[in-house]
């Protein structure tokens, strides 16, 4: 932490056992010494060397796998927003601007990699806010709905697409939690959207079963309303983990 200011440094590998730390960094190398001396640990400066590394094995994996979150999450945001036009549904529509809000989040989440906790915590921080935003779009879209006249949604593709939503998620969730890196800032930011949208595609499956069951649309709207009740709640939490 006490490191975070310096924007030269590229990467912080710690070696605990024997009390190391290597930093990788362009220039300020007074800046840097001084910041670890400072906090009275006993610390000095063992060696310096030039190194041609710029690319390093745990930032490379964690790029791989945040494209592949995004491709998925951006496909299924087409998916559904396409899908849910068609059949009138609320849900899917909402499910769709949420997986948008993911891959923003993975997108930025990208940038992230390799930076220090101060950026990582700094785009965690913008990910929750642009879900805020996200969120009251979607509360003015139900209230549209649910005061105008809308034909019933086709309760069928609701489901059959948030079955397909939900298995995607649920690869989405399992890739992510695989990476060693999952306790950073901007890797749980990415894990908290994850996890919401899990539960955003069970609601929208039990809501297709509704509409059917009571020939109405208010289950769909519902669900709606509740999808953008756990976005703001997920934006909260991010927010919470930026700080």
């Amino acid at each position: 932490m006490n490191l975070d200011g310096i924007s030269s440094i590229k990467n912080l590998e710690f070696d605990i056992p024997n009390r190391k730390l290597t930093v990788f960094h362009q220039g300020e190398i007074e800046a840097i010494e001084k910041s670890v001396v400072d906090l009275n640990l006993g610390g000095r400066k063992i060696s310096t060397e030039q190194t041609d590394q710029t690319v390093f094995t745990e930032h490379t994996h964690q790029k791989k796998l945040l494209w592949s979150v995004l491709a998925i999450n951006f496909a299924f945001f087409l998916i559904e927003m396409s899908t849910g036009i068609i059949s009138k549904s609320m849900g899917l529509v909402a499910d769709s601007l949420d997986m948008l809000a993911d891959s923003f989040v993975y997108g930025i989440s990208l940038f992230a990699v390799g930076g220090t906790i101060y950026r990582k915590k700094r785009i965690a921080k913008w990910a929750g806010y642009f879900q805020i935003i996200l969120a009251i779009i979607g509360f003015v879209e139900v209230l549209r709905r649910f005061f105008g006249v809308e034909k019933l949604p086709d309760f069928s593709t609701m489901i059959i697409v948030s079955i397909l939503a939900l298995m995607a998620n649920g690869i989405c969730l399992y890739l992510l939690q695989t990476s060693k890196s999952k306790e950073e800032a901007h890797m749980k930011a990415s894990m908290i959207f994850t996890s919401n949208d899990v539960i955003i595609n069970l609601g929208v499956i039990a809501a297709g079963l509704l509409v059917h069951w009571l020939e109405s649309s208010t289950p769909d709207l519902v669900i709606g309303t509740i999808v953008f009740v756990l976005v703001v709640q997920g934006a909260f939490r991010i927010l919470k983990v930026s700080k």
